[in-house]
């Protein structure tokens, strides 16, 4: 990208704002690009390390390749960008287990290290959209008790002695802005979409919800009454209840499969039965003309173990988002069809 395009809204004179997505090749950042662009009051700058599969085409859309850990590369691609108004930050380091201290140190640095690029320059910034997750209220250490059902409601205190990164990200924001910039974080649940390049990816783990919360990250920066320079959060979360075994019959239809009676064993574990899988989806793959992945950009085994042996039943509520007029949602099983038939359209899974 030139730095003579830096300043530029746009083409055409209706660019009213211009977005920043770190983590654009992300379910939730995937979809926020393709939304914004989608009308043409947007000009959007996606950022992510590696780069697209399926680059999106839009003269309002401009890729930039950037290691976020590098902070001299992070101030060379993005400290041109002055036209800045909304800063969306959907992306997290993985190298390391999620309430590790080295895992807070990798994913502040971060984002200290994007702000430190953009905020002297965007003098124009409205918001900040953090991304979070459901684990915001729990730890991760226990102690667990059996059976137990909360409900999580936005105002839920952290729990005590508990180290999260979404603290320490949650706490710079509020040190960055210092009250100039209104912010706001989501916390989803589990997240549904098509990407191979997501960590904690709900669809691909079982093709082997991203819409609605790309939606309210939209509405949320972008409704003064719901911006504030204090923070604002909000759980994002799809609003119908279900269970699952509402929902392994429907999925194993949409596979050709047919789902035992029996359909839950203790003794089971992804981990284990996939774990020598590698070589079968190489060859499904090139049988199927898939795009070339190996399965661990899609699956991701341990997570599926946790989410469905997670000893505290989490009920995360939406009555906030509710109450601020954000009144969106999608029924579940309809979401999960809709994102095997995305994934299959886009040749990543058969």
């Amino acid at each position: 990208m030139a730095a003579r395009d830096s300043n530029i809204a746009g083409r055409g004179d209706l660019i009213k704002n211009v977005a920043i997505i770190f983590g654009v090749t992300g379910l939730v950042g995937k979809e926020l690009a393709r939304r914004l662009i989608s009308t043409s009051k947007w000009k959007v700058y996606g950022v992510a390390r590696n780069p697209e599969i399926k680059p999106i085409q839009s003269c309002n859309y401009h890729f930039i390749s950037c290691d976020l850990l590098d902070p001299l590369e992070i101030q060379k691609k993005l400290s041109l960008l002055r036209d800045v108004t909304h800063v969306f930050w959907v992306t997290w380091a993985t190298e390391f287990m999620f309430d590790a201290q080295a895992c807070c140190i990798q994913n502040k640095g971060m984002m200290s290290n994007a702000l430190n690029a953009i905020l002297p320059r965007a003098k124009a910034l409205k918001h900040v959209s953090l991304q979070t997750g459901m684990k915001h209220y729990v730890s991760l250490q226990g102690p667990f008790i059996d059976k137990e059902i909360r409900f999580y409601s936005e105002e839920y205190p952290r729990p005590r002695a508990t180290q999260q990164f979404y603290y320490d990200l949650e706490d710079l924001l509020k040190e960055k802005l210092a009250g100039k910039v209104g912010w706001s974080v989501h916390r989803p649940g589990v997240l549904m979409g098509s990407s191979c390049r997501t960590f904690y990816n709900f669809m691909g783990s079982l093709c082997v919800y991203g819409s609605i919360l790309a939606e309210q990250h939209i509405w949320a920066a972008t409704n003064e009454e719901v911006s504030s320079t204090d923070g604002q959060a909000f759980n994002a979360i799809n609003g119908p209840r279900f269970t699952w075994k509402e929902i392994w019959p429907s999925l194993g239809l949409k596979f050709g499969l047919q789902v035992p009676q029996n359909m839950f064993l203790e003794e089971f574990t992804f981990t284990k039965a996939m774990s020598d899988k590698q070589q079968v989806w190489k060859e499904i793959v090139e049988k199927k003309g898939l795009i070339e992945t190996e399965m661990e950009d899609l699956a991701n085994w341990a997570f599926l173990d946790i989410l469905f042996r997670c000893p505290v039943k989490m009920l995360g509520t939406r009555d906030k988002a509710d109450r601020f007029g954000f009144k969106l949602k999608y029924n579940t099983l309809d979401s999960i069809l809709y994102w095997i038939d995305s994934m299959r359209d886009e040749k990543l899974v058969p």
